[in-house]
């Protein structure tokens, strides 16, 4: 199948959902005309009125440092199941009351660059939420679609190096959105509206893809647009003989880039010399690896120089810009299917405006504020060089084996002072429980060294195993 059938395939898709009547627009609404032309010439500086530091501020801190109330505390220690309702609770605001917390070094969020906490982040949804109000009216589709959601949308595309770009309400309704659009095609283009088996999507999905890509999988397969085969994590000789030995003519790839709960990276320079091979269309999700990797920010494929190869680029808000949201990175046809066809996107009250505000904000922060991505990658070697541990990014799975263990080592850690989850089934296959560490521009030396001591007293770092592979275009 040559490279250029996918693109042939959407457009073909795109035009039966014309023909049909049935191609959904974005609806733009116009908050004021005063702030309309300030926000679009904003962006025309390059969103140069935002504030940038050149290291490390004491609000950064509060990005990685918690306070829970004593008994709340306590439940944790004893791993009591928890509504959350303690937190409110008598005696839990007794204590706050005469400020005895304990206090934590966070070490298992996903804030990679530390902006959750940042000032100029913080006044973007602060000025939003005064001029506007908290918003959105609706889906995108309908009224919720504003300057600040296309201001963040053309931003994720120029950082991806794609035509366009999709908001989506989080980044697992993203990937729903794209897989459930992806499998799609087989219907539009099918002659009785519902497809042969020789006419369906095959779709090879990476064996530890994160739940949201198993779950847009499975509502396409239940739709009957696909058949699914699923390779062996990272393994390319596996992902060649499954593409080799499919009859199906339109084929997907789609894997995480960066994989959350093992810290690897998925193998994109022999993905894309497969892709020059047998022309099927590559899904990435970058959920981990946006403003994180690459110099620029934009995600493990840029650190792969790959940019051009990836079809779909699917990544979220939540993490390393410490806001809220997902997004699809794409061409303008597929922007056109997804948002016609993706049913989480469709059915979603578009994101509120002051944290569309927000996350423009912290792309800009995140392109300009380099120092980050750097701090970020040297914390990685500290840890490395400390502990002995061979790892290849910012996440660090250190597998502890049953749940006993893990409970054991994460109730230490909190008694040391850091917060470091323990990992259990069925996030995790059983008896690969595990203690999943993340590190962020806003931890400095001085805390890694801390950890590493305290880890080392709840585990032997030789028995303990780690990162199942090890492909880093960093270290």
């Amino acid at each position: 199948m040559a490279d250029n059938s996918w693109d042939k395939c959407v457009e073909e898709s795109v035009n039966v959902l014309e023909s049909r009547q049935l191609l959904r627009s974005l609806r733009p609404i116009c908050m004021s005309r005063q702030n309309e032309e300030e926000i679009v010439e904003n962006r025309g500086n390059g969103g140069d009125e935002y504030k940038v530091f050149d290291g490390l501020c004491q609000w950064d801190r509060a990005s990685v440092e918690v306070s829970v109330s004593i008994p709340t505390f306590q439940k944790w220690l004893h791993d009591e199941p928890s509504n959350g309702e303690e937190i409110l609770r008598g005696d839990a605001l007794a204590e706050g009351r005469k400020g005895r917390f304990k206090k934590l070094l966070l070490f298992s969020g996903n804030d990679y660059l530390g902006l959750s906490s940042h000032p100029t982040i913080s006044n973007a949804a602060a000025n939003a939420v005064q001029e506007y109000g908290m918003g959105p009216k609706g889906s995108a589709l309908i009224c919720g679609y504003t300057t600040y959601h296309r201001l963040l949308e053309s931003s994720l595309a120029e950082l991806k190096k794609k035509e366009e770009c999709l908001l989506c309400p989080t980044g697992f309704a993203a990937n729903m959105a794209a897989l459930v659009a992806i499998g799609s095609v087989a219907s539009l283009l099918a002659a009785s509206g519902k497809p042969l088996q020789n006419e369906k999507v095959a779709i090879f999905s990476d064996a530890l893809n994160h739940a949201s890509i198993i779950d847009g999988i499975r509502l396409a397969e239940r739709q009957g647009n696909v058949e699914v085969f699923v390779y062996r994590h990272c393994d390319m000789y596996h992902l060649s003989s499954l593409l080799t030995s499919c009859k199906l003519k339109r084929k997907v790839v789609v894997t995480d880039s960066l994989f959350s709960m093992d810290g690897d990276f998925a193998p994109m320079d022999k993905l894309s010399q497969l892709k020059k091979k047998h022309g099927f269309l590559l899904v990435i999700d970058d959920a981990h690896g946006t403003f994180v990797c690459g110099e620029n920010g934009g995600g493990v494929a840029e650190d792969f120089n790959c940019e051009s190869d990836v079809d779909l680029c699917v990544g979220t808000l939540s993490k390393a810009a410490g806001c809220h949201g997902g997004f699809i990175a794409c061409s303008k046809k597929w922007k056109q299917l997804i948002q016609s066809r993706g049913r989480s996107f469709i059915f979603s009250t578009a994101i509120p405006v002051p944290m569309a505000a927000a996350a423009y904000a912290a792309v800009v922060v995140a392109r300009k504020e380099r120092w980050r991505r750097k701090a970020i990658w040297e914390r990685v070697k500290e840890f490395q060089a400390l502990s002995g541990v061979r790892i290849s990014s910012p996440i660090i799975s250190l597998v502890v084996g049953n749940q006993a263990k893990a409970l054991q080592a994460s109730r230490y850690l909190l008694e040391s002072g850091f917060h470091v989850m323990a990992i259990r089934p069925p996030t995790v296959p059983p008896n690969s429980c595990r203690l999943r560490v993340t590190l962020s521009a806003a931890h400095t030396t001085e805390d890694v060294k801390k950890l590493i001591a305290a880890l080392s007293s709840c585990l032997d770092f030789d028995s303990t195993t780690h990162n199942p592979s090890f492909i880093s275009p960093k270290l």
